[in-house]
């Protein structure tokens, strides 16, 4: 029986699923179909699967998150980094490139 990976990002950063532009919103505005060529650029849309507990400032107290698990977030195209997690892609993001939380 395989175990299943469990992953708890440290410090101040942020396990992210990407979210790719066809998972937004299936298609584009127009209806064109694009080729998959043309979506290889690195997604800067996700949803946050595992939290680090947060940064220590200067005077040693610790700082939380303002993200949590199930946020919907925009972060910095070039700040994640790649992993592979059973075959999944995900991204862990540094709190300081998160972008935005969008709300619904």
């Amino acid at each position: 029986m395989a175990q299943k990976i469990r992953i708890k990002p440290l410090g101040d950063r942020v396990l992210v699923e990407p979210v790719s532009e066809e998972d937004k919103h299936g298609k584009t505005k127009s209806g064109i179909i694009i080729p998959d060529t043309v979506n290889k650029e690195r997604p800067e849309e996700g949803r946050v699967v595992a939290c680090g507990e947060g940064k220590v400032n200067n005077e040693g107290a610790l700082v939380p998150l303002k993200v949590k698990k199930g946020d919907r977030i925009i972060f910095s195209k070039y700040g994640p980094d790649e992993i592979k997690i059973d075959g999944k892609e995900y991204l862990i993001v540094s709190e300081s490139n998160i972008l935005a939380i969008i709300e619904d």
